[in-house]
C-alpha cells in the first residue's frame, strides 16, 4: 500500500494492512507506538517492520540524516549503524549513510521492534544455556512471553532477565528499549519452548540482528505432528501472510497467501521418527517426529506451513492441532513445538557456536508415550539434530 506523498514522499508498509497514515505521525515521522503495534501484530520473528520511502522531490541529503527526520526515536548514530548492517537500500542496492538522495528515489528500510519504559525486573527463573559479557543463551519455558505486550507488561522473559542481568551488575542492549524490548533479537511465540538469544549491549544486538536478517543464524526445531509426513524430506516454500479478516481471533493468525501481502518463506521439514498407535480412532493413530530447518523467519512460520500441507502441530489449536490425551488426561497442553538447536557467529570473538536445548518434559512424555507404539526411525539427510540429547533431562 502506498500512501499519497506527505513531507515530500510517500510511504509503503509491508507489515501491515491499515493505512499508512496509521504509521506517520504530522509532518511523516514514523509513530513509534503504532509501529510497534504493526510489529506485534504482523512483524516477522526475526526482522523489524519494512517501510519504504518514495522521495516526491529532491531533496538533496544523506541517507542517515533523511532517515533520523523520519525515525525520530533512533539517533544517528543507531541510524548509521544499521546503513552498516545493511538494513537500509537505495533503488534497491546497498547504500552508505552518505548516499545522497534525489528525486523517484526509493529508500527501503527495516526498522528494529521499536522503544518505552523500564523493564521491572522480577524473580522469574530461567534456564541459561551459554552466558558471557555480550550475550545471553536461554531455555525457554513454553508458558512465558518474551517481552511485553499491550495486555501483559509483567510476568515476561525480559522481565525474569532484567532481574538476572541487574543481579549480576550487568544490563542488557538498549536496541528497542523504547518499545519494552531491549536486548531483544528474535521471538519464540508462548507456547514454543527451547533455544533463544539476547544481547547484552548494542554492538552485540545489531551484529546479532544482521545475522539473523541475513540468513546466517542456523535454527533447528522439532515438532510432533499428526499424520505421516511424507515424503521423509520435503521443502516447503509458500508465502506467508496475514489472515485476511481482522475480527478478534483471525488477526493473530498468519495464513498462505499469494497476493501482494505473502512473504517468501521457506522451510525444510525432515521426518525423524514415525509412529502409529493401533489402540487409537483410525483418524488419529499416526503422528511423526519432524526436524525443521528455517531458512526465513515469518511469524508462525514452522505452525502455518505445516498444518497447510495438512500436518497440524499436536496441540496447536490456532492451526489446527488436537490436544494428545491418554487415560483421560492431557499430555501436552500446548503446541509440541521446541527449538532445538541455534548456532550463529559469536559478534565479538568470530568464532561459530552451537547450542541445544534439552526437550521440555511435556514434549519427552509426548515421545516417549508415543514410542511405546510402532516407530520407525529415518535417517533424514541433513537431519543435525541428536534426539538422544533433546531426550535427556
Amino acid at each position: 500500500m502506498v500512501a499519497e506523498p506527505v513531507g515530500g514522499s510517500g510511504v509503503q508498509s509491508e507489515t501491515s494492512e491499515s493505512s499508512i497514515a496509521d504509521l506517520l505521525l504530522p509532518g511523516g515521522r514514523v509513530d513509534p507506538e503504532a509501529l510497534r503495534r504493526a510489529w506485534e501484530d504482523t512483524g516477522d520473528e526475526d526482522e523489524g517492520v519494512r517501510l519504504t520511502f518514495r522521495l516526491q522531490r529532491d531533496l538533496n541529503t544523506r541517507l542517515d540524516k533523511y532517515l533520523t527526520n523520519r525515525v525520530g526515536f533512533m539517533s544517528r548514530s543507531r541510524i548509521q549503524r544499521l546503513i552498516e548492517h545493511g538494513l537500509a537500500r537505495v533503488n534497491d542496492r546497498t547504500a552508505r549513510s552518505s548516499t545522497r538522495l534525489r528525486r523517484g528515489d526509493v529508500v527501503e528500510v527495516v526498522i528494529p521492534p521499536p522503544p518505552s519504559k523500564e523493564i521491572v525486573p522480577q524473580p522469574i527463573p530461567i534456564e541459561v544455556l551459554y552466558e558471557d559479557e555480550y550475550l545471553i543463551v536461554l531455555n525457554k519455558s513454553p508458558d512465558i512471553i518474551v517481552h511485553p505486550a499491550k495486555s501483559e507488561q509483567e510476568g515476561t522473559l525480559l522481565n525474569a532477565l532484567a532481574w538476572h542481568v541487574q543481579h549480576a551488575g550487568e544490563g542488557l542492549s538498549q536496541v528497542g528499549s523504547a518499545f519494552k524490548r531491549p536486548g531483544v533479537v528474535h521471538r519464540l511465540d508462548r507456547r514454543t519452548s527451547g533455544c533463544i538469544v539476547f544481547a547484552k549491549h548494542d554492538e552485540t544486538h545489531w551484529d546479532l540482528g544482521e545475522q539473523f536478517f541475513q540468513r546466517t543464524v542456523e535454527k533447528r526445531y522439532l515438532a510432533v505432528v499428526h499424520g505421516r509426513i511424507e515424503p521423509s524430506t520435503d521443502v516447503i516454500e509458500a508465502p506467508i501472510g496475514p489472515h485476511p479478516s481482522r475480527a478478534k481471533g483471525y488477526r493473530e493468525r498468519q495464513v498462505v497467501r499469494h497476493d501482494h501481502l505473502g512473504k517468501q518463506a521457506v522451510t525444510i521439514a525432515r521426518v525423524r521418527e514415525w509412529y502409529r498407535l493401533e489402540d487409537r480412532p483410525v483418524h488419529d493413530r499416526d503422528f511423526t517426529l519432524v526436524e525443521l530447518e528455517l531458512k526465513t523467519g515469518r511469524t508462525h512460520q514452522i505452525r502455518v506451513h505445516l498444518s497447510d500441507r495438512g500436518f497440524p502441530i499436536v496441540g496447536d489449536d490456532m492451526y489446527g492441532g488436537r490436544v494428545f490425551e491418554s487415560d483421560g488426561g492431557a499430555i501436552i497442553e500446548r503446541q509440541a513445538l521446541h527449538a532445538a538447536l541455534l548456532s550463529f557467529t559469536h559478534p565479538m570473538r568470530g568464532e561459530r557456536l552451537r547450542f541445544t536445548a534439552p526437550l521440555r518434559e511435556d514434549m519427552r512424555a509426548l515421545i516417549a508415550h508415543l514410542r511405546r507404539g510402532r516407530v520407525e526411525s529415518v535417517q533424514s539427510r541433513g537431519a543435525i539434530v541428536d534426539l538422544d540429547q533433546m531426550m535427556s533431562s
